[in-house]
């Protein structure tokens, strides 16, 4: 495997003669429509049969012949993928990468927002190998705590069932499709004991009748007051569902508890890492819109993010999420307009910008000039997300989610299905 980051005077008949593959496989990996859309900049993914690359952080015993060992590998490869290091002075919590003949395992989930069936059918049968679970967005609920369908989701249980996918029932605390979440209709329902068990009651009976294998939960924005009840449903739902069906919930991410704070406050990491299956860590819009323009998941917030998580949850509970949206700024007014990762690198092409990379968020960004306005974008490319990867090995946690799959993001599939065996539940 290796990334090109395009010069100067770079075309892509240069690379796939560099790298010996076809233009179309570069094309197709990279999203790259025409033969001559390249700018500086622009990182292209390319495949090799070698082996994958993983990442490990050194403890107090470890030399090379040791991790050679353990990760059946040699010590001439673990030198090869790491130059400059001398494995006589290895220090404890070093990273460095190891070479493997085996893929590494993750569960993955992607966040599936199904405007039509049609569509929602479209995405299912294209990424279904390399997600473990699918969660349909297509759930709220009412002022006393009943779940309502916003958008069909028979005909997705069952493709995704067919495909090997593992569904869960998406609910949000937002009322109809295209608002936003609304803290007072949760707080409402979490507050009283009737409508905290009217919503338990109806998420387990719609799972079981529709066969999902489970619930995502997304409720954003939850009074702080009702930290302790929050906690409470969930541990009330958990019961209800029982062993095999899974409880998924979505959490801001935080590097330290703040329990008077309006976005944060309500969650307990603790209490909900204790009753979850899985907690989703939402690690990403550390960039928002309306707000100064910033990189959507830097390396190093991701990374003071995980390790506040782990001190309360055990990591094969956890999952990062990956963005794949950018987004552009109008500067100085920060007007901010999002897209995918595809579209952003799309822009930069048609717009002739050279991409910067910021290392130490390991993110991707350039600006343009539309008319008189200047704009300022940041997105994610190959050497962003193969970074944030790199998080779930060294922290050894259980995989990622994906915001959303209607975004276009090749290069991230092709990498996955190249150097991950998604487990499949």
């Amino acid at each position: 495997m290796a990334i090109h980051v395009v010069q100067p005077g770079d075309s892509l008949w240069v690379i796939s003669r560099l790298y010996d593959i076809p233009i179309q496989t570069l094309q197709r990996i990279n999203g790259i429509d025409r033969v001559n859309m390249l700018v500086p900049g622009l990182a292209l993914y390319i495949p090799d049969s070698g082996p994958g690359v993983f990442y490990y952080r050194v403890t107090a015993s470890d030399t090379f012949w040791i991790i050679s060992q353990r990760f059946n590998t040699s010590i001439e490869g673990i030198l090869a993928v790491n130059p400059g290091i001398d494995p006589s002075q290895l220090f404890v919590g070093q990273r460095i990468a190891i070479p493997s003949p085996s893929k590494r395992t993750i569960q993955t989930l992607g966040y599936l927002v199904p405007y039509s069936v049609e569509q929602a059918l479209k995405l299912v049968q294209g990424y279904a190998e390399h997600l473990t679970y699918v969660a349909l967005v297509a759930y709220s609920l009412t002022d006393e705590g009943y779940i309502v369908r916003l958008l069909e989701d028979e005909a997705v249980i069952n493709e995704s069932r067919r495909l090997g996918l593992s569904p869960l029932l998406m609910i949000r605390n937002i009322e109809f499709v295209g608002e936003t979440f609304n803290a007072e209709l949760i707080g409402t329902v979490l507050a009283n004991p009737v409508y905290r068990q009217n919503l338990i009651r109806s998420l387990v009976k719609t799972i079981k009748d529709k066969s999902y294998s489970g619930v995502s939960i997304d409720f954003e924005f939850v009074p702080p007051g009702q930290r302790n009840e929050f906690n409470l449903f969930f541990k009330e739902l958990k019961a209800g569902l029982g062993e095999d069906l899974v409880l998924h919930v979505n959490v801001h991410a935080k590097t330290a508890d703040i329990p008077t704070n309006r976005i944060v406050g309500a969650y307990d990491y603790q209490s909900i890492g204790q009753y979850a299956d899985i907690v989703a860590v939402m690690t990403m819009d550390y960039g928002y819109p309306t707000g100064p323009p910033d990189p959507i998941a830097p390396l190093w917030w991701m990374q003071e993010v995980i390790e506040y998580t782990l001190s309360l949850i055990n990591p094969q509970k956890v999952q990062i999420a990956f963005p794949l949206y950018s987004y552009d700024w109008k500067v100085p007014e920060n007007i901010t307009q999002a897209t995918s990762v595809l579209g952003a690198q799309n822009l930069a092409i048609s717009t002739g910008a050279k991409i910067q990379f910021d290392y130490q968020a390991a993110s991707p960004w350039f600006s343009y000039i539309s008319g008189t306005e200047q704009h300022i974008v940041w997105f994610e490319d190959i050497r962003s997300f193969i970074e944030k990867y790199s998080l779930v090995d060294i922290y050894q946690l259980l995989g990622v989610t994906y915001w959303q799959m209607g975004l276009e993001f090749p290069q991230n599939w092709a990498f996955l299905g190249r150097d991950f065996t998604v487990v499949k539940r």
